[in-house]
């Protein structure tokens, strides 16, 4: 009777190589919220192939740095922006052997979402740029199947806000309700009504008021941060439907 290897023995003998290995890469979609527009980072790819088109953040997994995908991910985030993201979930995966002209290659995606005013790319413009995610797709063909990818990852975003509070992960430190809600309404791509989107925030007891007040044109506005739990709260219903604003703040 042959002997039966050990588990242990089997694995020191085993070789990875004996079986062909797909490109493994992850893409980064950064949105970050720019002139009352949802807002995607670009960047120019420096080598082939699509040498100088633009395209989503992202590269090639590292056997040794990386402990799992999302490590991939914060990698590539902490290159193209300089921070960490506080909210970055992955989206979906897409593979192929005709996505990437250099072989067979597959792709996860993962979306972050990023203050604006904490960003800080350390990229040229010549390398580097934010475009609004319409304008994307509208007007640029970027590399691989990248236009796809960002449309899936947005669709993803807009579909969660309207039962999630993840739009708080695009905000300030500090923020009025008409900010926040005009946040939603720009991932949505509607107005809200003020007064049901004021109570549903507020019932959820997501955010705190600071003690601190916003001045300008209006009256002072309160000035509000989120609590802990408050930037991934799930909704016991979606959001409703486009109404027709308050202008003023409360």
């Amino acid at each position: 009777m042959m002997a039966t290897k050990s588990e242990e023995q089997f694995l020191r003998e085993y070789d990875v190589k004996q079986f062909s290995m797909p490109i493994t890469t992850v893409d980064v979609i950064i949105y970050s919220i720019k002139d009352n527009k949802l807002q995607v980072l670009l960047t120019s790819r420096p080598e082939h192939p699509f040498r100088g088109m633009w395209a989503l953040p992202g590269g090639f997994v590292d056997l040794v740095k990386d402990r799992d995908l999302a490590d991939t991910a914060k990698r590539k985030l902490k290159i193209k922006t300089g921070v960490s993201a506080p909210y970055l979930e992955q989206v979906a995966t897409f593979s192929g052997a005709q996505r990437d002209p250099r072989g067979w290659s597959v792709t996860v995606a993962y979306y972050a979402l990023l203050d604006w005013d904490e960003i800080n790319t350390g990229l040229s413009d010549d390398f580097a740029k934010w475009v609004p995610v319409d304008e994307v797709q509208t007007s640029h063909c970027l590399a691989f199947d990248h236009n796809e990818i960002l449309a899936v990852c947005t669709d993803r975003l807009s579909n969660k806000t309207l039962y999630t509070s993840i739009a708080i992960n695009l905000m300030p430190n500090e923020f009025t309700l008409t900010e926040l809600q005009r946040v939603f309404e720009i991932i949505l791509g509607h107005t809200l009504e003020k007064k049901s989107f004021r109570r549903r925030i507020l019932d959820a007891d997501l955010l705190a008021e600071t003690g601190n007040l916003k001045t300008g044109s209006n009256r002072p506005a309160k000035l509000y941060s989120a609590k802990k739990g408050g930037h991934d709260y799930t909704f016991p219903r979606v959001i409703e439907g486009a109404r027709q604003p308050s202008g003023q703040e409360r």
